[in-house]
This record gives structure tokens, C-alpha cells and sequence, in this order.
């Protein structure tokens, strides 16, 4: 399967560079498993599920993790913190005029906070702080919103590229679970007053999630590691669900991830499950947890677009695709929605 199959065309004016005012004011495009499809509104939600139906959602808590300073010879960089192992070290992407080496030495703020490059992991840098990292990331950084939102992190980022359900113990993530975005405490009542079960997975999502697929054949890319966990707690609900006959609804891609990485480390079947996944859901995937998925409209070409279309399937995507940029609908992390129903045989 090529990469140019998940290609189509979009205009950039589609880009949806802000929130709307509302977190629930979004369109909802329906596809469902016979690849027909309906234009409704985000908050119609309430009417395609029904009382017993399972919500997964991702609790993870994205950090305002890009942080710019200078070199030790007053040279610029951008320091992107993409792991964090203890209080002082991590994982970072840096952007500079020079990559630097082991025993480079960058300052962040006017305090000039000391960070020192230890090492190489792969694609990323090893840092050492002189302060607790999360602390530094308060008083310095920004939230690290997508690239092709053209433009710095502003105020209003600030609450609406977070969930109004966030976990602030598990602030880990680079990106946030934008499907999620949509959903406002009112609407999550109404769901819950319907019978409409929630349960939760985090999984930390990285900036791996943003970069390009380089291979031309899709089954030669290796996708970027992420840590998820799935508890017990959930992986029951979810068997309980499916035993009763309703649907597990994965909120985003993330989430996803989350709850099939945990099926396919239990031989197929969900169950408890912590750890870095590397999981490529694409065409010819087939689902362990997931029935219907909720989630936005994704970049051309890329593995979150491979993999919803494994759920339905390329042709079925690419078409409700057509048909939402036809209706000018909103693209990417602030923009509109989509509720998926899996093919079933």
C-alpha cells in the first residue's frame, strides 16, 4: 500500500487556526459502515449513542513544553521537551544554528536556567536541568500547539488546547487528544443523564505525531514510541460493554492506540496493560476493542488518516473526505469531527 493513496486535496483556508467559541459548536460528519454519510452537529452526538455505549477518553495533560533560550556564546535555540524521566531529565528535540554536543551548555529565561546536553537517544537530546523540569516549563514555556497552525501559542490556547476532563497529575503530552477538545462539561452531562458511559486511558502523545511518513511503501514506516496505560478498571468496562451488546467509542486516535495496544499485548483480547507502544494501525488492521470512533479530520498522508482508514476503509474515507472539504469543513486540532463506524463482515 503506497503512501500517495492517503493523499488529497486541501485548501489551507480550511485550516482551523482557532477554537470556536464553544468547545461543543463543531460540525459532526456521521460515516457509517456502509460508507453513506450525514452532516450533523457535534452536540447531536447524544442521538447516535445509545444508554450502555462506552466512551474512552485519553486523561493525559498536555505540558507547556517548548521553551526558548540561548547557547552559551548567545546563539538562539528551541528546546521542545518531548520526555520526562526524573525532575531534571528528559528527552528533548533542539532546534539551533548548530546541533549541539554532549557538554553543551543552553539557558532558558531571564534567570538563564542551566540546561546541559548529556547525550544522544536516537533522534532526540538527553538534558539535564539544574531545576525541576515541570517547574521550569511553568515559568517559561509555551504549549507546544501544532505547526501548521502558522502562528505563536497564545492565551486562549492556553484552556482550549487542554480537556476540561485533563488529568494535572498526568501532564506529559506535547500534543493534545483533539477529539476530545469538543467536548464541554454540559454536553458530558447530558451524556452521562442518557446512561452514556466514560472510562479512561492516558497515553502521553509526542511530537512523533506531527512528522511526515518517509517511506513509500506504508508498511516500511516505523512509527515514533508513546506511553499509554490501560487499567484494569477500564480494560473490565470495555469487556462488560461488549458482552452486553453495546459499542466501546474511542474518543481520538490516541485513544485508540491506547485500548488496541492493550488487546494486542493480551493475545487479542483487552485486558490491563502498561508501556511504550509503537502500534501502526492501518488498512487490513483488525480491531480488537474499538466499534465506532470519534475523531477530526487528519493531515494528508498520514498514519492517523491510514488509520481511520482501517476502521472504514480507504475509499470510504477518502469520499466523506471529499465531501467535507466540498462543505467547508473545519480541518485538524481546532477543527470539526467525525464519527466513524467500523466495517464489520
Amino acid at each position: 500500500m503506497q503512501l500517495s493513496d492517503f493523499n488529497f486535496d486541501l485548501p489551507d483556508e480550511l485550516i482551523a487556526r482557532y477554537p470556536l467559541e464553544s468547545r461543543s459548536a463543531s460540525r459532526l460528519l456521521h460515516l457509517k459502515a456502509n460508507g453513506e454519510y450525514e452532516d450533523l452537529h457535534f452536540t447531536d452526538i447524544l442521538d447516535q449513542l445509545n444508554a450502555g455505549d462506552l466512551l474512552v477518553l485519553n486523561d493525559t495533560k498536555v505540558m507547556k513544553a517548548r521553551l526558548k533560550g540561548k547557547r552559551a556564546t548567545g546563539g538562539a535555540i528551541e528546546i521542545l521537551v518531548e520526555r520526562i524521566f526524573d525532575q531534571t531529565i528528559a528527552h528533548c528535540h533542539i532546534k539551533s544554528s548548530n546541533s549541539p554536543k554532549a557538554g553543551a551548555e543552553l539557558f532558558i529565561g531571564p534567570d538563564e536556567v542551566k540546561v546541559t546536553v548529556t547525550g544522544r537517544h536516537e533522534n532526540l537530546f538527553i538534558v539535564e536541568f539544574t531545576q525541576p523540569i515541570l517547574q521550569v516549563l511553568d515559568q517559561y514555556g509555551q504549549l507546544p500547539i501544532p505547526p501548521y497552525f502558522n502562528r505563536e501559542a497564545e492565551e486562549i490556547d492556553t484552556v482550549r488546547y487542554q480537556t476540561v476532563f485533563n488529568d494535572p497529575t498526568k501532564i506529559a503530552s506535547v500534543a493534545a487528544p483533539t477529539a476530545s477538545l469538543h467536548f464541554d462539561e454540559a454536553l458530558l452531562k447530558k451524556l452521562d443523564d442518557k446512561g452514556i458511559k466514560k472510562t479512561f486511558v492516558t497515553l502521553h502523545v509526542g511530537a512523533g505525531t506531527f512528522l511526515p511518513v518517509r517511506t513509500t511503501d506504508i508498511e516500511n514506516h516505523v512509527m515514533h514510541s508513546e506511553w499509554c496505560d490501560v487499567s484494569e478498571a477500564t480494560a473490565q468496562l470495555i469487556r462488560d460493554t461488549k458482552a452486553r451488546g453495546n459499542k466501546v467509542i474511542a474518543v481520538g486516535t490516541t485513544a485508540t492506540r491506547a485500548i488496541e495496544s492493550a488487546a494486542q499485548a493480551c493475545g487479542g483480547h483487552i485486558g490491563a496493560w502498561t508501556g511504550d507502544t509503537q502500534i501502526f494501525i492501518y488498512p487490513g488492521y483488525e480491531f480488537c476493542a474499538v466499534d465506532r470512533l470519534i475523531t477530526n479530520f487528519h493531515l494528508p498522508e498520514s498514519t492517523l488518516l491510514m488509520l481511520v482508514s482501517a476502521l472504514s476503509n480507504r475509499d470510504n474515507i477518502l469520499n466523506a473526505y471529499k465531501h467535507a472539504v466540498e462543505s467547508k469543513y473545519r480541518f485538524f486540532s481546532y477543527g470539526d469531527a467525525m464519527l466513524i463506524d467500523k466495517i464489520t463482515a
